[in-house]
Order: structure tokens, then C-alpha cells, then sequence
């Protein structure tokens, strides 16, 4: 499994934006990372920026600055656990949480919600992360 340290996931992404300004062919991890950058014009000064002041940069929530490279890592878990199936059944209960909001996009941040949750209990009460307890919050947040 890939497991980038934080300035290879921040790279990753500047490098996407910079490619695709440039007209360059991308992989398809980039198109991927492209569809949900181009979705957030909020971050794009952010990747506009020069890589070495990014990198060292603290998104600091006590500062009340969003993580753009946070936000868009949660973009590619879901779509990948989405796209997998894993847990079992995501893609159904996204589909008709998609459905029922009508937009991916809002449908994947809801996603980020029950997600956090799921960790947030976690870590809370010591117990393994429950995939039945994720799947249904979607479902709920969809009206099922």
C-alpha cells in the first residue's frame, strides 16, 4: 500500500495542478486528483503557490485555515473506497446519497462526515473502526 509522507502528498497535488496548467499529459492518479481540485477554487492560490513555502506550510484549524491537502486526500480515499467497494457496500450507499443530494461533490463531504465520525468513535471508546456503523450513517444521510 502507498503511504506518502506529507510533503510526497503535497507534491503530488501541486505537481498535478502545475501539469495540467501546462497543457501536460497526466496519470491517471492525476486526473483523478484534477477532478476534485478544479472543484475547489478556494484552494487554487494555494497551488498557485511555490512549492517550498507550501510544504512548510501549518493549516492550522486553530487558525482557522482548511487543510486543501487533507480535504482533497479525503476526495481520493472515498472515490477509491467507492470505486473498490470496500467496505462492502459504500458504492450502493453513496450512489443514493448522490442521488438524494443530487451532486457528487456534496455527496462525497457528507461522506467525510460520517467517516470522521466513525474515527472519532474509535478512537473515543478503543474499538475497531465499525464498518456497518459508516455504511449507515451514509444510508441515513441518503433517507434510507
Amino acid at each position: 500500500m502507498f503511504n506518502p509522507t506529507r510533503d510526497q502528498a503535497r507534491l503530488f497535488f501541486l505537481n498535478s495542478w502545475k501539469k495540467y496548467h501546462k497543457e501536460e499529459p497526466l496519470s491517471e492518479a492525476e486526473s483523478l486528483a484534477l477532478q476534485w481540485m478544479t472543484k475547489h477554487p478556494e484552494y487554487f492560490e494555494v497551488f498557485d503557490t511555490e512549492p517550498e513555502s507550501i510544504l512548510a506550510a501549518d493549516f492550522s484549524v486553530e487558525a482557522g485555515q482548511s487543510n486543501p491537502f487533507l480535504h482533497l486526500s479525503m476526495h481520493l480515499a472515498v472515490a477509491e473506497q467507492v470505486s473498490i467497494d470496500q467496505p462492502p457496500g459504500i458504492r450502493a450507499a453513496f450512489a443514493k446519497l448522490c442521488e438524494k443530494m443530487g451532486d457528487d461533490h456534496k455527496a462525497a463531504h457528507q461522506v467525510f462526515e460520517c467517516l470522521a465520525e466513525q474515527i472519532y468513535q474509535q478512537q473515543k471508546n478503543g474499538v475497531a473502526f465499525s464498518s456497518e456503523n459508516y455504511i449507515q450513517c451514509i444510508l441515513e444521510h441518503s433517507g434510507v
